[in-house]
């Protein structure tokens, strides 16, 4: 039985019910001549969504992407040092004693998985830094996931690679040329290196990275590009910055600008976090339409789960409906 046969047969009530219900209803939307943009929060790269993601990147059913920061970095910690992670099983066990030597061994936690400094974060951050400072002697700018995917295209990791490139999501969005909005670029481990070395002097200035406003005027203009003859759907995994950004720039569009757009025309999120007065990351989706991102015929999905085990089995029940 396929994963999407499983699911189907097994997955009738509850928000299992509506995997399939928003599953389906994206394999329609996208039958139709739409598209779809990924937002993605948490530390699904640490937790290797791009084994699934990348598939569907590859496939062309993702054409557009916004991630924290440390999805986008996490992704390729993995591809370059992936057998010098630590998996702890015990997780929930750990004392303060045990953390302190996870961190005195330079092994920074991300649930059950430790992600290696000197494999991952360091030797990612010098090949960039080579990069940063090219681009300061050209005078020339780039977003984040432009530093990236200049990283992937000269060569410069494969000796290190340690996955099969093909699990790699920013390997695979590379290869398609889809941008990846990331909102809030300086929350992340490398950005925090970037500005260090500015403080020490390294660098003369921060302008070699586009600002968030600048990746937020792209945003329109892709969005515009890209719904001229159909629509967009909005996938989100999480809450957070992430989605806030991406899914305003309808609103801004419509609203701030004085201009006519489509409006998402597919919505779903997946997230833990309970519904609740105050608690945007959980609100319905109904009250998107108050803010002119969704319309009220808009097909929109909430899962509560976890989005580790759901966003997989939606992908690979798109990916079989082919």
């Amino acid at each position: 039985m396929s994963i999407k046969d499983f699911i189907k047969t097994n997955f009738k009530h509850f928000n299992a019910a509506v995997i399939v219900d928003a599953a389906q209803a994206w394999v329609d939307y996208y039958k139709n001549g739409n598209k779809m943009f990924l937002a993605m929060a948490g530390a699904m790269s640490t937790g290797e969504i791009g084994i699934s993601l990348s598939e569907m990147i590859r496939k062309g059913k993702i054409h557009g992407i916004s991630c924290t920061a440390a999805n986008l970095e996490e992704d390729i910690f993995n591809l370059v040092a992936h057998t010098h992670y630590k998996r702890i099983p015990n997780y929930r066990e750990l004392t303060p004693q045990d953390e302190l030597g996870l961190k005195n061994d330079h092994l920074n936690r991300v649930t059950d998985t430790c992600i290696p400094e000197e494999e991952a974060i360091r030797r990612i951050a010098k090949q960039l830094n080579s990069l940063f400072k090219k681009a300061l002697e050209e005078e020339k700018r780039y977003f984040p996931y432009e530093y990236f995917y200049q990283l992937i295209q000269s060569g410069g990791l494969k000796e290190f690679y340690e996955i099969d490139p093909k699990n790699s999501w920013v390997v695979a969005a590379c290869e398609k040329n889809i941008p990846i909005f990331t909102p809030g670029w300086e929350d992340s481990t490398l950005a925090n290196g970037v500005v260090a070395d500015y403080k020490a002097g390294k660098f003369k200035t921060l302008d070699f990275i586009k600002s968030g406003l600048e990746q937020m005027d792209f945003l329109i203009d892709w969005y515009l590009e890209n719904t001229k003859k159909n629509t967009i759907g909005f996938f989100q995994v999480g809450g957070g910055i992430a989605g806030d950004f991406s899914i305003c720039v309808v609103p801004l569009i419509r609203q701030d600008m004085l201009k006519e757009c489509k409006l998402w025309g597919y919505f779903c999120q997946i997230s833990d976090s309970t519904t609740s007065y105050g608690s945007y990351s959980g609100a319905v989706p109904n009250e998107k339409i108050t803010w002119e991102k969704l319309g009220i015929d808009t097909p929109r999905f909430i899962i509560e789960s976890d989005a580790s085990i759901v966003t997989p089995l939606i992908f690979q029940y798109v990916l079989e409906s082919d």
